[in-house]
């Protein structure tokens, strides 16, 4: 026993010859999978009789409304629904609109083809956005980048679900990596990221409190473009469709766990899935948004590698959020990446490659294991990662660092 917690704090059980075969196993089998089912579908819903690329069809959806000059209509679930159910048939299930109106042009853009290719386009064209800024951040330090971000669990889930978690990771990746070098970039990347707001509450915080103003103006600046062209194109009352159907999305989706307790990996839904109330949640997941905000406020203010910076951010986004699903886990791709480079660099701390390992490893089975058991996994491990990632930048910088930050001072 002594020897395996030995092992496990090292590390040294994560050989190379170990990470490629568990990738490649991975990439093979998830490989295999999304061949037999679009090898099985109609081209447009698959043997179940559900849109290929489930979640996908709501985008398509909402985007024929749009070229129809009924931009409000996808957030009223009624209409939405009664539109799935005449494109996909009678059968399909309810697939929500969620987004603010920001998504509608693209979505528009993607109804223009036919479905099949509309899912193919969007699909190969945010992986391949993921797959560039995941080149940024480790292409050059490690060779096996590419076949690790391929494999990644989140990347089949996201496949087989049609959704966004590439372009979320591609955004924050991206911004990140732009930060410093192309600050106007980086803004406007951070900018895009708007169409899932609940990932951009933290990124102001951080930016304001390590003083990169020239990055916060251009992503408010993008912001607020966006929304003006928007409203020029679609009118003033997508907004207050959109701001009315956050109710149904907050109620329905979020506090009475219509989409499943299992597939929102949040702190919020940890409580809920235990049987704890609705206020208690909301208790529990603001005290956790609360102390991951302060943390990375301290955080980017100290002279801790950037890599452990955003890291934090992208790991703190996570866990700040009650609404996020195993397709949003994407984002633990460029923060693993982050954290693998400066390990390498650096020096890995004690049991951070296996927590490493086992949050790479986590997407493919969170679902699943807390369907089954009600034990969730994908918050605890990130709470671990982030504790973790805390406790060496606290070690490496010191008690000025921190004395500077808790009186106000600048680094």
């Amino acid at each position: 026993m002594a020897a395996l917690i030995d092992a496990l704090r090292t590390g040294r059980w994560l050989t190379r010859e170990r990470v490629r075969l568990v990738a490649a196993a991975v990439l093979i089998a998830s490989l295999a999978g999304l061949v037999w089912l679009a090898a099985t579908s109609d081209g447009l819903n698959d043997h179940q009789g559900r849109p290929l690329g489930t979640d996908f069809s709501n985008v398509y959806a909402a985007g024929t409304y749009v070229l129809d000059g009924k931009a409000a209509a996808p957030f009223d679930p009624a209409r939405q629904f009664a539109r799935e159910q005449a494109i996909f048939g009678p059968a399909t299930q309810f697939y929500g609109w969620h987004y603010p109106p920001f998504f509608l042009g693209l979505a528009a853009l993607l109804a223009t083809m036919p479905y099949w290719l509309a899912l193919l386009v969007w699909q190969a064209s945010t992986l391949g956005l993921y797959l560039w800024a995941m080149r940024g951040v480790a292409g050059r330090a490690e060779p096996l980048w590419l076949l690790l971000a391929v494999a990644f669990p989140a990347v089949v889930i996201n496949l087989g679900q049609g959704h966004n978690g590439f372009l979320t990771a591609a955004l924050m990746g991206g911004a990140l990596l732009q930060l410093d070098r192309r600050p106007i970039l980086a803004g406007i990347l951070i900018g895009l990221l708007a169409y899932k707001p609940q990932f951009g509450l933290l990124v102001p915080l951080v930016l304001a409190a390590s003083g990169r103003w020239r990055v916060f103006a251009a992503a408010a600046a993008t912001v607020a473009l966006m929304t003006l062209a928007v409203t020029l194109a679609f009118g003033v009352e997508v907004w207050s469709a959109f701001l009315a159907s956050s109710k149904f999305t907050r109620e329905v989706v979020l506090e009475q766990g219509g989409t499943g307790w299992h597939k929102i990996q949040s702190v919020f839904s940890w409580v809920r899935m235990w049987s704890g109330g609705v206020p208690l949640a909301y208790a529990v997941q603001g005290a956790v948004s609360l102390a991951v905000a302060v943390s990375l406020a301290w955080l980017w203010r100290s002279a801790a590698p950037f890599a452990l910076k955003a890291a934090a951010l992208m790991i703190g986004t996570l866990l700040a959020t009650p609404y996020s699903l195993d397709y949003d886990l994407m984002l633990l791709a460029p923060a693993l990446a982050f954290l693998a480079v400066d390990g390498f660099e650096r020096g890995f701390a004690p049991w951070q490659k296996t927590l490493l390992a086992a949050l790479w490893f986590m997407p493919l089975v969170a679902r699943s294991l807390a369907e089954a058991t009600l034990i969730p996994l994908a918050a605890p491990l990130m709470l671990a990662a982030f504790a973790l990632l805390l406790h060496r930048a606290s070690v490496e910088t010191g008690p000025a660092e921190r004395w500077r930050f808790a009186t106000g001072g600048v680094k």
